[in-house]
């Protein structure tokens, strides 16, 4: 009782905390940061792509408004409710708090189903010395007077649900007017559906993230490995080198793939997909179909059309390259991600929730409008594998770099737009440094993943 009363204490708090930033006046000017808001996540565009839409006029008209048409349908009639004496957009404001509340929740519910299938499996493996050796730890607290409720609590579950809560790049993209929270909210929903082999769940937050952002739609790899073969185990041949009959049968086990929820999960994301299209072609039917809004929203995306500058490392890059070689880049920056996928899944699909984490880590450094939306979700399903990640290198050097430049990063901005007296070189400095930290983060991380599996194999063979 007393743990859940400290948890949502904390929930409680964060909650109150994003509400006391709304209040403030223009939301802190959050909405106009390239940070923030991207031409697909600005709450502002919205509006004026709800707008047009009112007026008889296409959504899509000019150069604004470049999202889905659920999301107006959604959120457009909440852009023009005005409540006396309340901040503007007041309404969609506490959507986003909503949405990051049930993020956080299904974060920590996925971290817990997480650690309790990882402790089943090194319980079969008879490795139980590193559990022993956290559980040996928490007596001798608790019996030299230094342990506290807190050291009881934390599993990797609340750590990840905390992180994402009190993360300031969360806490901003909240506040920010950004429609990153409901996508942050969809792809989790995905990861949570596959964790409890739930096919419908899955099959609808993997349809509708793909759908507002393209880039999600690669994490159909881990979640078919989390349908098959379920949440994040030790590597599979550790459990062929069990000689022992009591091992048997969770040898069969663990290394059974399961066909059946996967072709659930492939039937239920052809249903959602067709029932997406259906209700975007029917709010599209006066302004030219889903034609339109496949050439507005994913071609957007994949022509980069928008050079403004964000923190991303496309933008200034195609705003200085010659026309004629302009495709040739854009294939081959896209193709990159694609060219990642296989080998990291070939090597780590006994780990599918961590893959997850690397795709998404990936994609946020590499897709063509990023923003610190990304970094919060990915940031957050990095504390899922905080005790398998403790030996990671350059982790105080991570923290600093992400502080960094997220401080720099508005000064630099500022300098060149407004004072004059900087240039985009300014900008895209800290463009590249965070793109470089984001890098050394997926590096390190599976590397210390890679070594976790061997020191599991060392325990076992000794």
């Amino acid at each position: 009782m007393a743990k859940m009363k400290w948890y949502w204490y904390w929930v409680s708090t964060s909650i109150i905390f994003r509400l006391i930033l709304i209040y403030f006046p223009n939301n802190l000017n959050l909405s106009s940061r390239p940070e923030v808001a991207t031409p697909l996540t600005s709450l502002r565009r919205l509006a004026e792509g709800y707008w047009l839409k009112q007026s008889s006029i296409s959504p899509y008209s000019g150069s604004m408004y470049h999202g889905s048409p659920l999301l107006l349908a959604i959120l457009g009639p909440l852009t023009v409710i005005r409540f006396e004496g309340q901040p503007e957009h007041i309404a969609c404001s506490l959507l986003f708090v909503i949405a990051d509340l049930i993020t956080a929740i299904l974060i920590r519910a996925t971290g817990q189903k997480l650690h309790l299938s990882y402790k089943r499996s090194l319980k079969s493996l008879n490795v139980t010395k590193l559990l022993e050796t956290s559980e040996e730890k928490t007596e001798v607290e608790k019996i030299s007077g230094h342990g506290s409720h807190e050291s009881e609590i934390l599993s990797a579950g609340d750590i990840a649900a905390f992180i994402y809560l009190w993360n300031p790049l969360t806490i901003v993209t909240c506040v920010g007017l950004s429609t990153s929270p409901v996508e942050n909210l969809m792809i989790v929903l995905s990861l949570y559906g596959a964790c409890s082999c739930l096919a419908p769940l899955a099959a609808f937050g993997w349809v509708l993230a793909s759908h507002l952002s393209l880039y999600p739609a690669i994490l159909i790899i881990p979640v078919i490995f989390l349908l098959g073969y379920g949440p994040d185990t030790p590597p599979k041949k550790l459990f062929r080198q069990q000689k022992s009959e009591s091992n048997a049968n969770d040898l069969v086990i663990q290394n059974r793939f399961s066909w059946r929820p996967v072709v659930h999960f492939i039937l239920w994301a052809s249903f959602w997909t067709v029932y997406v299209l259906v209700l975007c072609s029917i709010y599209l039917k006066q302004y030219g179909g889903l034609s339109e809004m496949f050439k507005r929203t994913h071609g957007f995306i994949l022509t980069l059309e928008d050079l403004s500058p964000n923190i991303g490392v496309l933008w200034y890059f195609f705003a200085e390259v010659f026309d004629f070689f302009r495709d040739f880049f854009l294939i081959v920056f896209h193709v990159n991600i694609l060219f990642m996928l296989l080998p990291l899944a070939i090597r780590l699909y006994h780990r599918p929730c961590f893959l997850a984490f690397i795709y998404i880590a990936i994609s946020s450094m590499l897709k063509s409008y990023p923003s610190v939306g990304d970094s919060a979700l990915y940031l957050a399903l990095l504390g899922w594998f905080v005790y398998e990640l403790a030996e990671m290198q350059f982790s105080f050097f991570l923290f600093c770099g992400y502080v960094g430049v997220t401080l720099l990063s508005p000064v630099m901005h500022n300098l060149w737009i407004w004072r004059g007296t900087g240039n985009a070189n300014f900008y895209y400095a800290t463009a590249m440094a965070y793109a470089c930290l984001q890098i050394i983060l997926v590096v390190e991380s599976v590397s210390a993943m890679l070594q976790h599996d061997r020191m599991l194999r060392k325990q076992l063979t000794t």
